[in-house]
């Protein structure tokens, strides 16, 4: 190395073969060469296309997959959506029959408070007519009774007794005329 060319360079001057220098074998590289360019031919011809098959494959699962997923998600907000709808609805619709019950409760309570009104409106009627009716009876009563005392006190005056018939007009011509 005395001209500041490196050694190797020099035995390649010197005629040498620069791959000894190097400590290569010309022949085992071309066999490894060789042996590489049949292993890539291989792995082409046999085993790259398995694989990228299988590949292939994984990706259209994936991708499938993917589109599931994503009608999926459209199916769920649509049905999400139909689930508010029909929630909306409902409210609705429990409103009214809220509404509707507090109409028909409030119609029933007048329609009874009506009911009881005249059923107490008959009850105090029929209370009225009974007491008519006992006063009638009591007058009654008590007409016949002043008859036959005054039928009784008529006989302790006078001392006999007259016609039972006579006795009743006197009396009660006494009575029309006290009246």
């Amino acid at each position: 190395m005395a001209s500041g060319i490196p050694v190797w360079f020099g035995a390649e001057a010197a005629g040498g073969d620069i791959l000894s220098t190097l400590g290569i074998d010309w022949k085992l590289l071309t066999f490894q060469i060789v042996a590489f360019l049949l292993l890539v031919f291989v792995l082409n011809k046999w085993i790259f296309p398995v694989f990228f098959k299988i590949i292939d494959k994984r990706q259209a699962l994936i991708d499938e997959s993917n589109r599931a997923a994503v009608d999926a998600g459209k199916h769920a907000e649509k049905a999400q959506a139909e689930i508010e709808r029909l929630l909306k609805e409902a409210r609705a619709e429990a409103k009214d029959i809220v509404v509707t019950a507090k109409e028909e409760a409030g119609a029933l309570v007048s329609d009874a408070e009506q009911r009881s009104k005249q059923q107490a409106d008959h009850i105090v009627q029929a209370a009225h007519e009974e007491i008519a009716k006992e006063v009638i009876a009591a007058k009654k009563a008590l007409h016949n009774e002043t008859i036959e005392l005054v039928t009784l006190a008529t006989e302790k005056v006078v001392g006999k007794t007259i016609d039972g018939r006579v006795d009743n007009e006197l009396v009660r011509d006494a009575l029309k005329g006290a009246k």
